[in-house]
């Protein structure tokens, strides 16, 4: 289980950043220099808030990387055990006010979608294959869509649709990572563990924007 520390908690992290990249995390073991190396167990720390949008509760939470987590519910307490359900061995630590400038896109976008969103994205978490299919949707253009086939096709795993839903459906970074941009090869739209109305209103949204 996660362990949730005080929020005074402090952090180095600059929430400056605002360009969307895919982790590597061979460059993150080694030192930037001879004297600042990134410490493995606090780089994977993670600080989280709570907010409201449109669709409901929204969470929040990154670490000293960048976005681990966009949760989109109705309870909070649910938000907390599923983050604290996806972490189990990182520290879970609450805070006030740090993750403001994340909470107010993530609610703006919800409720206006907008080209050009962007989160600074930490996806350490998730397995080789996950990661790969995940790297892949944030190449989908904004206000188009790809079949699950489509998308197994395109990371080189043509008989990999099953395999590509799932990866999907085990993102914990809704918005970041667009995963609500993928349908079924007839055209009808399910399978969002954020509610099939809440991904045929993105997608319709994103569409006449």
């Amino acid at each position: 289980m996660g362990t949730y520390i005080a929020p005074t908690f402090e952090t180095a992290t600059n929430y400056g950043v605002k360009k969307m990249y895919m982790v590597n995390t061979e460059a993150l073991s080694r030192p930037i220099t001879p004297v600042k190396k990134v410490d493995a167990v606090a780089s994977h720390d993670i600080v989280f808030s709570i907010g409201d949008s449109g669709a409901g509760k929204i969470l929040i939470a990154r670490t000293v990387v960048g976005v681990c987590a966009v949760l989109i519910g109705a309870d909070e307490d649910a938000l907390r055990s599923d983050l604290e359900a996806r972490f189990p061995d990182q520290v879970l630590t609450w805070t006030a006010s740090k993750l403001d400038d994340e909470l107010e896109k993530v609610a703006q976008y919800l409720d206006r979608p907008t080209d050009g969103f962007e989160l600074p994205l930490d996806m350490r978490h998730g397995t080789l294959f996950q990661r790969r299919v995940w790297d892949a949707l944030l190449t989908i253009p904004y206000g188009a869509t790809i079949t699950y086939a489509a998308l197994a096709r395109r990371i080189g795993d043509p008989n990999g649709a099953r395999a590509v839903a799932s990866a999907c459906a085990a993102n914990a970074i809704a918005l970041g990572i667009p995963c609500h941009r993928v349908i079924r090869s007839n055209g009808t739209i399910s399978g969002y563990r954020w509610g099939v109305e809440l991904k045929r209103s993105l997608i319709d949204k994103e569409a006449t924007a």
